[in-house]
């Protein structure tokens, strides 16, 4: 019998990058220093209008066990939520129409960048728009006094590894989508479940049992745990834990990020 060979590129193996992944990345900066102006709106009034209807909103009528205010358990999980959307939307819509309808990995690995590279360099600058993002609601939710401690700027350059997972999750599906529309389908059942079953808005305790089950499983889940006890000087062992599998995913979706993104760009 004849063993079939599969090309090497085309393996799960180690990914092969180097430096010159940051010429993505820079490439991608380039773009939005000309066009920030034009998307500055969105961060700021979404995550207004989100903390004005439901942080405060229903502050007199949600009380939350080891909270002064309903802000203090809301406000930290913003910042969760937000820049996902963000790495998202990055990583998914941004990411395809580079790939399908601009020709620019086409035009980049037909230089001496390679797919995992391009791949790379994609994910980072995802991971960047997160930041961003991240510093704009940090803003808007220190105003409303959802963060009081100084212990939060530490989310700052913590957000780059939540940042990084996002970003590869959502690379690795848009790899795989045939049409921008079917991106459609992983933001209705992926992420938009994760804003309402991360933690976010109340406790998940509080919730029947195979509902905390599910949304442990949720990346978001375990972020918004660890924001919210830096945020309220509250950092515990377990939320090792929850490092520990933010580690993982972020590791498997880089991973399949690369495969999909050789599967798609190598013929």
């Amino acid at each position: 019998m004849t063993a079939i060979s599969v090309p090497r590129a085309l393996r799960l193996s180690r990914p092969q990058i180097s430096s010159r992944a940051l010429h993505i990345w820079r490439r991608n900066r380039d773009v939005y220093y000309n066009t920030w102006r034009s998307e500055l709106i969105w961060p700021f009034v979404e995550p207004f209008l989100t903390i004005i209807a439901l942080g405060v909103g229903l502050a007199d009528f949600v009380e939350i066990e080891g909270f002064a205010e309903y802000i203090d358990f809301f406000g930290p999980a913003m910042l969760v939520v937000f820049p996902m959307w963000a790495a998202t939307a990055e990583c998914a819509w941004g990411s395809f129409v580079r790939m399908d309808t601009q020709g620019t990995f086409d035009a980049a690995i037909s230089t001496p960048l390679s797919v995992d590279e391009v791949t790379t360099g994609e994910i980072l600058w995802g991971a960047t728009r997160a930041s961003i993002s991240l510093v704009y609601v940090m803003v808007i939710v220190a105003v409303f006094g959802g963060i009081s401690s100084p212990w939060a700027l530490l989310i700052i350059p913590f957000a780059v590894l939540p940042g990084v997972m996002f970003s590869s999750i959502s690379l690795a599906y848009t790899a795989t989508a045939k049409s921008v529309s079917s991106l459609n389908y992983f933001f209705a059942t992926y992420v938009t479940p994760q804003f309402w079953l991360a933690g976010v808005f109340f406790p998940l305790s509080e919730m029947p049992r195979w509902v905390e089950v599910i949304a442990w499983f949720t990346p978001a889940y375990h972020v918004v745990r660890i924001y919210r006890g830096i945020a309220t000087e509250n950092v515990e062992a377990a939320h090792l834990i929850d490092l520990a599998w933010i580690i993982v995913v972020a590791a498997v979706a880089y991973l399949l990020a690369i495969h999909f993104m050789r599967r798609r760009l190598i013929r």
